[in-house]
């Protein structure tokens, strides 16, 4: 019997019932459009890793300070790291060419009448380059493909320099809506404001910016800001010596897990970290680079692409089963049919081919229903996960490879037992 023919009997059993076939094709096209979904899902988290801490360099180390609990409150767990830590490192660490450090206190700001409750960003010279290359913020109404430079996020004036950092200058950078606050439309530069009674010199304005991640722009408000030496907030804001965050720039990424045990060394010298008994050291820090971060995250994400896929696979396999049923209960009530096919001279393996071309039919059909599903459904599962949800091309095909297997798998026992069948006994049914 020709392939056409096997082809052309199964499409005719197939459509016998075409209520029946549909039914038993849901199991499988829910199947395939929880596989293109969750791999979308998958494919939009891991996209989210990447997007979320592109802002961290390949040359950058992020060191922050080591907590640990204590009666139910977080604290410092050892020495915290101080201004002078990161001033210093640069030169007794060979790898790190310079030090960008930060540190946050809320303040009052005043000029003439208006007053307004800020944040003071206590930050270094290089803060502005680092805001520029990190790609979170853009200025509004950017061109795109137009290349940023740090005069692009500068209305107008200047950032202060690491030597008025190091002079603890009392200059200050203002954000967009922080000016306009305050100034309203008036020229800011050159103006003194009062800081939590501190006079403070503005010689600069930010454009205004905006976050390139929608998500964050309904969180926070880049144009708040109130930037000023990390050194100058540090001497008229905070008593004792606080911690700061510190992100160390090394000057040759290949040698990045070199230069983090440089600066493990240089920060246990500091902190004055010994060794245990087992030679282990217990440090006060943590060192985190973008390969950390990235690694961890990824590895998170997988394992969460993973659970989403055996969620379909379940669904699928439950899809497989009920295409089992329908073919068994397909070869009973057409026994005769069988006994008088193998009475006149048909092989077993006809037989086999037909009714296992019966259940890839159904799966085949069921599969491409099932991916238009699931493309269809991807919108709705990035609404229900903070539109992150990026259709994988390699789904589609691996979708329908799958629905094939799945008939094959879950068809093959029906088309023996029906290849098996005494054609005698076949024809006596009733």
């Amino acid at each position: 019997m020709s392939l056409g023919d096997l082809l052309r009997t199964s499409l005719r059993g197939v459509s016998a019932n075409k209520l029946r076939a549909a039914l038993t094709m849901l199991g499988i096209i829910i199947g395939v459009a929880s596989v293109i979904a969750m791999l979308a899902l998958g494919n939009g988290a891991r996209a989210a890793v990447k997007s979320r801490f592109r802002f961290l360099g390949a040359n950058q180390v992020q060191i922050s300070t080591q907590m640990a609990f204590d009666n139910d409150e977080l604290v410092t767990a050892g020495k915290e790291l101080t201004y002078e830590d990161g001033l210093l490192m640069p030169g007794e660490v060979e790898l790190v060419s310079s030090v960008d450090m930060a540190i946050n206190a809320p303040a009052k700001a005043r000029y003439g009448r208006a007053t307004l409750d800020v944040t003071i960003s206590g930050v270094t010279g290089y803060a502005l380059e680092r805001v520029v290359s990190s790609g979170e913020v853009q200025p509004v109404n950017r061109v795109d493909g137009e290349a940023l430079t740090i005069e692009n996020y500068l209305a107008e004036g200047r950032f202060f320099t690491n030597i008025e950092v190091l002079e603890s200058g009392p200059v200050c950078v203002l954000g967009s809506q922080t000016a306009t606050d305050l100034f309203g439309g008036d020229d800011p530069i050159g103006q003194t404001i009062w800081v939590n009674r501190i006079r403070c010199e503005v010689i600069g304005a930010l454009a205004e910016l905006e976050f390139l991640d929608e998500s964050e722009r309904y969180r926070n408000n880049p144009n708040l800001n109130l930037f000023m030496p990390i050194s100058t907030v540090i001497q008229m804001f905070y008593e004792d010596e606080p911690s700061v965050m510190m992100t160390a720039f090394v000057n040759d990424e290949s040698r990045m897990d070199e230069a983090k045990d440089q600066i493990k060394a240089y920060l246990r010298q500091r902190h004055e970290i010994l060794p245990d008994a087992n030679g282990e050291y217990v440090d006060d820090f943590n060192l985190t680079t973008r390969k950390d971060i990235l690694g961890a995250q990824q590895e998170a994400a997988n394992t969460f692409s993973l659970l989403l896929a055996a969620m379909a696979i379940v669904s699928l396999i439950v899809g497989g089963i009920g295409i089992m049923n329908v073919m068994l209960v397909s070869v009973t009530e057409r026994t005769r049919e069988v006994g008088v096919r193998l009475a006149v001279g048909a092989r077993s393996r006809d037989i086999i081919l037909q009714f296992l071309l019966e259940a890839i039919l159904i799966s085949i059909g069921g599969g491409i229903l099932g991916v238009a599903l699931g493309i269809l459904s991807i919108p709705l599962a990035a609404s229900l996960n903070s539109g992150l949800a990026l259709l994988e091309p390699g789904s589609i095909p691996l979708a329908l490879i799958v629905s094939v297997v799945i008939g094959i798998l879950f068809g093959i026992y029906p088309a023996l037992r029906a290849a098996r069948l005494d054609p005698i006994e076949a024809l006596r049914y009733e």
